[in-house]
């Protein structure tokens, strides 16, 4: 894939994501993960910014929060076999790897609450691929990197950064 730069890479895609931010919110998820998917994969995206990972967890790194509170961009920095919990969105999100490679395992709800959600399909999600979700704690899914080499992925919250820690996640299994 070649990249024809006229502006800046990241400056592109965060005003490719803001326009469709702005769009419907039934198709917002897909519009704004089709504005991370068609950039994610530039090499030269991320320029310039330190990312550094965390041993212990995968980290985030805030790229751009909409001064309105309406939605937040961030890096996520995945260390070989560091994952996600398993949880549902409390907001609308897109998403797409930059580097690397993750895996997305998708859950069914649990029929009873000591069952957990039960995993039914898993997807690997190379560079310029993504998903994206409504605001749906019941769309239940897990990333998580299982290669050998750090990963990165590019995530846009209909939330604003400030409110990720309470209002984001809807956490059904660690």
């Amino acid at each position: 894939m070649t990249f024809i730069r006229t502006r800046p890479a990241r400056e592109t895609m965060l005003a490719g994501v803001a326009a469709a931010a702005r769009m419907p919110l039934v198709d917002r998820p897909q519009a704004v993960g089709a504005a991370l998917q068609a950039f994610a994969a530039d090499p030269a995206l991320l320029e310039g910014l330190a990312c550094p990972c965390c041993p212990d967890r995968y980290v985030r790194h805030l790229l751009h929060s909409d001064p309105e509170g309406g939605y937040a961009v961030v890096a996520l920095v995945w260390r070989p076999g560091q994952m996600s919990p398993v949880h549902g969105h409390k907001a609308w999100c897109a998403f797409a790897v930059h580097q690397g490679t993750l895996t997305e395992t998708w859950y069914s709800p649990a029929e009873a609450a000591e069952d957990g959600p039960q995993p039914h399909a898993t997807h690997l999600l190379r560079p310029g691929e993504g998903s994206h979700g409504a605001a749906d704690p019941l769309l239940i899914h897990r990333l998580a990197n299982l290669s050998c080499r750090t990963a990165i992925s590019i995530h846009c919250y209909g939330i604003g950064y400030d409110r990720f820690g309470q209002d984001l996640n809807e956490i059904h299994a660690a």
